[in-house]
């Protein structure tokens, strides 16, 4: 990532909206205010936090979050019509991204318009936006699968117009980092808009696109809390602002001690559980059972830690199981106040392996406790 591109990496992220359109998440007022909080503690610097059209409930929210009075940025999301763009209007927000088709597919297969129509569209939404006191993104929908040219085009109307920002959506979650690094380099070299990426998990590719575009050139990241979002969701908060700091040096601004609890919250707020092994916020992201890596780790955690997981709050945790060798027995049950010899961690351990067999997780301190006693 060049110097000239490291000051300028501003997340938005869009827990609130595009996280909500999970299927089956409705955030409740008081949940709404919540994660707002939690975010804009951790010092995320802009939120999007809602679709005025969708009715006065969503107004509410909107307003009600803008009335906390917090340190970021507020963001709503239009369609590219006068209507949504009024409603938008006076309910607290600085900016507005209005969506607009910057692929042939959706241009012609959702509303049946071509080019011209929507460069002369594009134009007159701005000013719009604009006239009623928004700083302007546009937001290209399906660009991922949009010609370079035609996203060009829409990048120059929209500048020309007034807007400050381009949104380049991967919606289909269909590109890789390769081609993410090509297409944001192309756009950076193409016009002076700030460059903000949208990407989505289909692939499993959101976090490393995320991250090639930041280092193409992209100004503006977004993110949700957990990666919720629609399918099977967005670049995760966690996950960006930590690589962004790990691989290429970049500080956010983001306390990274922080994503533990946000991340809670969101979970029960969202009713999506986190996985095990979800990265930095699962509960197995720093669980260690095998004994080749608990013995490492125990020598110096440098032998296999890629970063302090201090770092975002949280810290290794060695558990027993099938992998275990008796070293990692004799230092669990000491933490436990039961020091064993080399046979008595034997038999404990042989012990573990048949309760993790059958029961299909590792044994909690107590039920370590109860094979102690039977082993005795």
């Amino acid at each position: 990532m060049t110097d000239k591109h490291r000051p300028h990496i501003v997340i938005n992220d869009t827990t609130l909206r595009d996280g909500e359109q999970s299927a089956g998440v409705a955030f409740s007022l008081d949940e709404k205010l919540d994660i707002a909080r939690g975010l804009d503690a951790l010092g995320v610097p802009e939120l999007e936090i809602g679709i005025p059209a969708m009715g006065e409930a969503e107004r509410e929210g909107i307003r009600g979050v803008a009335s906390l009075g917090l340190k970021a940025r507020l963001m709503v999301w239009s369609r590219m019509q006068r209507n949504d763009i009024v409603l938008a209007a006076n309910l607290g927000a600085h900016l507005i991204d209005i969506s607009v088709p910057a692929s042939d597919q959706h241009l012609r297969s959702k509303l049946q318009k071509d080019r011209s129509w929507l460069l002369r569209e594009i134009g007159e939404h701005v000013r719009l936006a604009r006239d009623l006191g928004f700083d302007v993104g546009i937001g290209a929908e399906d660009a991922s699968r949009g010609t370079p040219d035609l996203l060009a085009a829409i990048a120059g109307a929209a500048q020309a117009a007034g807007a400050r920002r381009i949104r380049f959506a991967d919606t289909l979650g269909v590109l890789d980092p390769f081609s993410t690094h090509e297409r944001i380099a192309a756009l950076r070299a193409q016009c002076d808009l700030e460059i903000e990426m949208h990407a989505h998990d289909d692939l499993g590719m959101a976090t490393a696109n995320t991250l090639a575009a930041a280092r193409a050139g992209a100004t503006h990241l977004n993110t949700t809390v957990n990666g919720l979002g629609e399918r099977s969701g967005n670049a995760p908060l966690e996950e960006v602002v930590l690589g962004l700091h790990v691989c290429h040096g970049v500080g956010t601004g983001i306390d990274l001690k922080g994503f533990p609890e946000i991340s809670r919250r969101v979970a029960i707020a969202s009713g999506r559980p986190l996985p095990w092994q979800k990265s930095v916020v699962g509960e197995g992201a720093f669980t260690h059972e095998a004994g080749i890596h608990v013995d490492g780790l125990l020598k110096d955690p440098a032998n296999y830690q890629g970063f302090d997981p201090g770092l975002v709050g949280r810290r290794h945790r060695v558990v027993l199981g099938k992998h275990s060798g008796p070293r990692a027995v004799q230092r669990v049950m000491a933490r436990l106040g039961h020091p064993l010899s080399d046979m008595a961690a034997g038999e404990l351990l042989r012990r573990v392996r048949l309760f993790v067999a059958k029961s299909k997780h590792p044994p909690s301190d107590a039920d370590l406790l109860a094979l102690l006693g039977a082993a005795s």
